[in-house]
C-alpha cells in the first residue's frame, strides 16, 4: 500500500486530473465536520436568517441586488457577494443542514490545491516542487475556518477565481486576457478582497511568461493581464454600484404601450443614469498618494460595513495605533501559517486590544514580516531578470529549470503581504479585527515560498533528517486542521473551543454562555456571561444578557417549594444590569425588547416603570423610549412587548417581512 502511494506521487505529474483525487481525499479527512452539526456562528445569518436563500418569493437572480446575508441595500451590513448566495439558494432545495453546504468548501479547497499544484508544474516542470506546493496549501491548518465553516465559501470561491486566473496565463496571447477577465470577475463576485488579483495576476504574468511560453513577451503579457484584471474590477464595481442600490417605488416602471425592447432600453437608460458617489475633497496638504487612494476608495465605494468596537476594537483607535495593532495581527497570522498551535473562530475584544504605544515587539515583527518579503521578493525578481537575460540562448526545458525557482520565489514573497493587505485594517476598517479565513489568498504565496524551501531541504545531504522535519511540519498542520474542524461539531463545542483558545475574547465567553443557556444550564451561563461582562464592561449585550440570565433564573427556586415573593426578589437582581444595558444601547431594539419581555413575564416591569420612563426620557426618539412607552400602553393586550419587536430566538429563521 505504502509503495503504491509513493509511486503515485513520485511517478506522476500533478496535473489537475491527477492531483484532484488525492487532494479531495485529504480535504475530506481534514476538514469535514460532523453530519449532526447545527448552525454555528455566522451560519445562522448566512443561511437560516437569509431572506434570499429561504424565501422562494425572492427571484433567483435577486442575489445580484442583495448583500452576502441576503439583505436589500437599504438594510445591508456590507459585503456584496452574489455567487455564494446563488449556490446556497440552489443547495437550500437539497437540504437545510449546514453539513451539506460546507461540502462546497471542502470540494472547492481540493480543487484549488490541485490548481495550484498544476500551475507550479506548468511553470517549473518540477514534479516534487509541484506536489509540495499543492500539499502545503491543502493542509494549511490556518485555513480550517474557511473550509469547515459555511461562510468560508466566499474565500474558497475567491481563491478559485484567482487560481483560475493563474491558469489563464498559460493561454495564447489572444486568449489570455479573456481568461483572466472571466476568472477575476468570478472571484470578485465571490469576495471583494479578490481586488488584489489586479496587481498579483499581473505580477504572476510577468514572472511566469518565460516559463510558460516560448515567446515570453513579459511586459506585454503582464500589461494585458493587469488590464484584464482591472477591467474585471471596473465591471464588478460599476455593476454593484448600479444594481446594489435601493430604488424608490416605480423607479423601473416603463411608459404605457412600450414594446419589450423599448421598455428594456428605458430601464437600461435609467440604470446607467444613476448618480455617482460624491468625493469629498481631502484637506489641503494631503499627500498625492493618499489623495489617489481616497479617490480610488470613493470610486470603489465598498458598501457600508458594521462599526462595532467589540468585533473590531480598532474602529475607534488613532491611525498610528491602529496600524501598530494591525501589524501585530499580521505577525500573528504569519506565525499561524508556520506554527498553527492555536486556532480560533473569534478574536474579538479584548483578544486583540488597541496598544498604548506604536512601537513594540508585535508591531516591529509585523513591519519586518511585511517589508522583508517585499524587499526580498523585489531582489529575487531583479535576479530573475538578470538570469533570464543570461539564459536567453538556452533550450526551453533547461531555461525553465534555471528560471523557475527565482520566478516562483519572487512571486510568493511579493504575493502574501499584498494579498493580505485588504484584510489588514490599515487602509479600510473591517467588521472584524482578525480572522483566520483572511489567509486563504495569502496562503497561495506562502505555499510557494514554503514549497521551495521544502524542496531545497529534501535535496540536502541529510535527506532523512529533511524528510523527518517535513513530516513533522505536515503532521502538525494535519493534526491542528483536524482538531479545529472537530470544533465545528456543534455550536456549544465551537464556542467552548473558541473561549479556551482565546480566553480574552468577551464575545467567545458570551456566546458560550448563550449556548449553555439554550441547553438549560443557566447557572453555568451566568458564570461565563459574568466573565464576558468583566472583560467588556461597556458592552451593552453583556449586561443585558447577564440580566436576562438572572431574570430567567428567577423561575427556578434554589430549594424548597415555589414562593412568589422569593421569585420576585430573585428577578429584581436583573434590573440594575438591564438598566445599565439600556443606557449603553438605547437604540438596540432586539436587546431592549428581550429585557422588557422578561421583566414583564416576571412582573417587575410595572414596579420599575418610573425608572424606565426616566431613562427613556434621557433618550428621546430612541427605541428605548418607544418600546417602554408602547409596553406601558399595550403590555396587557400583547402580554408584554409586541411580538413583531421581539428578537428571533436561537436557530430561528427570518420573521415575516424580513
Amino acid at each position: 500500500m505504502y509503495s503504491s502511494v509513493r509511486r503515485y506521487f513520485e511517478e506522476q505529474d500533478p496535473r489537475f486530473s491527477i492531483a484532484f483525487a488525492p487532494a479531495l481525499l485529504v480535504s475530506i479527512l481534514l476538514y469535514v465536520r460532523s453530519p449532526l452539526s447545527n448552525y454555528i456562528f455566522d451560519e445562522q445569518e448566512a443561511l437560516l436568517a437569509n431572506p434570499y436563500v429561504n424565501d422562494p418569493k425572492v427571484p433567483f437572480l435577486g442575489a445580484f441586488s442583495r448583500d452576502f446575508w441576503g439583505l436589500p441595500p437599504d438594510r445591508s451590513i456590507g459585503s456584496y457577494r452574489p455567487i455564494p448566495n446563488l449556490i446556497w439558494r440552489l443547495l437550500w432545495h437539497v437540504s437545510h443542514q449546514p453539513f451539506i453546504h460546507h461540502w462546497v468548501n471542502v470540494i472547492g479547497h481540493a480543487v484549488n490545491a490541485a490548481l495550484l499544484a498544476g500551475f507550479v508544474l506548468a511553470a517549473s516542470g518540477r514534479r516534487q516542487l509541484s506536489w509540495l506546493s499543492g500539499a502545503i496549501f491543502l493542509m494549511a491548518a490556518v485555513l480550517t475556518e474557511a473550509i469547515s465553516g459555511v461562510v468560508g465559501i466566499a474565500d474558497v470561491l475567491g481563491g478559485l477565481g484567482v487560481l483560475a486566473a493563474l491558469h489563464a496565463l498559460r493561454l495564447p496571447l489572444w486568449g489570455m486576457p479573456l481568461g483572466v477577465l472571466a476568472a477575476v470577475t468570478f472571484g470578485l463576485f465571490s469576495k471583494e478582497s479578490v481586488i488584489v488579483a489586479v496587481p498579483l495576476v499581473g505580477l504572476a504574468a510577468f514572472t511566469s511568461a518565460p516559463l510558460l511560453h516560448s515567446r515570453p513577451m513579459r511586459l506585454l503579457r503582464a500589461l494585458l493581464a493587469f488590464i484584464a484584471a482591472a477591467v474585471a474590477l471596473a465591471f464588478y464595481t460599476e455593476f454593484r454600484r448600479l444594481t446594489f442600490v435601493a430604488h424608490p417605488e416605480g423607479f423601473w416602471s416603463v411608459p404605457a404601450g412600450s414594446t419589450w425592447l423599448q421598455g428594456w432600453l428605458h430601464q437600461l437608460k435609467k440604470w446607467l443614469a444613476q448618480p455617482r458617489p460624491a468625493l469629498e475633497p481631502p484637506p489641503p496638504g494631503t499627500p498625492w498618494a493618499k489623495q489617489q487612494l481616497l479617490k480610488f476608495l470613493a470610486w470603489f465605494q465598498q458598501p457600508s460595513l458594521p462599526h462595532d468596537p467589540i468585533n473590531n476594537p480598532l474602529v475607534d483607535a488613532p491611525v498610528p495605533l491602529r496600524v501598530a495593532a494591525a501589524l501585530r495581527v499580521y505577525a500573528g497570522g504569519v506565525g499561524q501559517v508556520l506554527f498553527p498551535w492555536t486556532l480560533s473562530g473569534d478574536y474579538s475584544y479584548r483578544a486583540e486590544p488597541v496598544p498604548d504605544r506604536r512601537v513594540f515587539f508585535g508591531s516591529v515583527m509585523g513591519a519586518l514580516l511585511a517589508l522583508v518579503p517585499l524587499l526580498a521578493g523585489t531582489v529575487a525578481l531583479m535576479a530573475n531578470l538578470v538570469q533570464s537575460w543570461r539564459t536567453r540562448l538556452m533550450g526551453a526545458l533547461e531555461r525553465r529549470q534555471r528560471l523557475a525557482p527565482l520566478a516562483l520565489l519572487a512571486t510568493g514573497l511579493l504575493w502574501f503581504p499584498v494579498a493580505y493587505f485588504p484584510h489588514s485594517n490599515i487602509a479600510v476598517l473591517l467588521p472584524t479585527v482578525r480572522a483566520e479565513r483572511f489567509w486563504y489568498l495569502p496562503a497561495v504565496g506562502t505555499s510557494l515560498v514554503l514549497a521551495l524551501g521544502a524542496a531545497r531541504l529534501l535535496r540536502s545531504p541529510r535527506e532523512r533528517v529533511a524528510a523527518l522535519l517535513l513530516g513533522a511540519f505536515f503532521g502538525v498542520q494535519a493534526f491542528q486542521a483536524r482538531s479545529h474542524a472537530l470544533d465545528y461539531m456543534d455550536d456549544l463545542s465551537f464556542w467552548d473551543a473558541t473561549r479556551r483558545a482565546v480566553p480574552l475574547s468577551a464575545k467567545a465567553q458570551l456566546n458560550y454562555s448563550v449556548m449553555l443557556g439554550a441547553r438549560g444550564q443557566l447557572q453555568e451561563r451566568l458564570k461565563y456571561n459574568g466573565i464576558a461582562k468583566d472583560l467588556a464592561p461597556k458592552w451593552p449585550m453583556a449586561h443585558i444578557y447577564y440580566g436576562d440570565t438572572l431574570c430567567r433564573l428567577a423561575s427556578r427556586p434554589e430549594s424548597g417549594p415555589p414562593d412568589a415573593a422569593a421569585r420576585l426578589a430573585r428577578a429584581e437582581r436583573a434590573v440594575p444590569h438591564y438598566l445599565r444595558g439600556f443606557a449603553l444601547a438605547p437604540n438596540d431594539p432586539n436587546l431592549i425588547s428581550l429585557a422588557l419581555q422578561c421583566m414583564w413575564e416576571e412582573k417587575i416591569f410595572l414596579p420599575h416603570s418610573e425608572a424606565l420612563t426616566e431613562l427613556a426620557a434621557d433618550h428621546p426618539g430612541s427605541w428605548l423610549a418607544f418600546l417602554v412607552s408602547d409596553t406601558l400602553e399595550s403590555g396587557e393586550k400583547n402580554n408584554g412587548v409586541q411580538k413583531k419587536y421581539r428578537p428571533r430566538s436561537y436557530d430561528e429563521g427570518p420573521k415575516n417581512g424580513e
